[in-house]
């Protein structure tokens, strides 16, 4: 029945699909919302349900040459390892030092590490990315971002 890495991963990804509804389905209802905080997440783990079924009953072939792509070199698994190490630091800081300025540092030396080296353009995306984003969420959606160490 399961012949394909296709189909093994989809099936993976069905049971992660089904754990993420199911902790949907437990967050906390808010009264008098308009769009309740568990609407996001829900819809999400649907798309990711119909994809994964959708991956399972596909059927392209593998042939010799995607095979060797999916081998990884060393190299770019220590490159993957910084980068996820890099997002942990950056959860781990978001709430003390708040999500402007520790999005800023993160995107700057994420890049920097990445082997970026236009520093204006990397500076400028860095400062307006998440200064939009900031206010987008806690003056339009009135969603509000860790502040941390900012005043405001």
């Amino acid at each position: 029945m399961i012949k394909t890495l296709h189909q093994k991963v989809s099936l993976i990804l069905i049971a992660i699909a089904a754990g993420y509804l199911y902790l949907s389905y437990n967050l906390k209802e808010y009264p008098y919302v308009p769009v309740d905080s568990d609407l996001v997440p829900k819809v999400l783990g649907y798309v990711l349900l119909v994809l994964a079924v959708a991956l399972f009953f596909d059927k392209s072939s593998e042939t010799e040459e995607e095979k060797e792509k999916r081998v990884v070199p060393k190299k770019e698994i220590l490159v993957m390892a910084a980068v996820g190490g890099m997002i942990f630091v950056y959860i781990f800081l978001f709430e003390i030092l708040g999500f402007l300025i520790t999005t800023f540092v993160f995107i700057l030396a994420c890049s920097a590490f990445l082997g970026y080296r236009k520093w204006m353009t990397s500076l400028i995306v860095s400062i307006v990315f998440p200064g939009a984003l900031y206010y987008v969420f806690n003056y339009l959606l009135q969603i509000r971002l860790p502040q941390g160490i900012l005043p405001f």
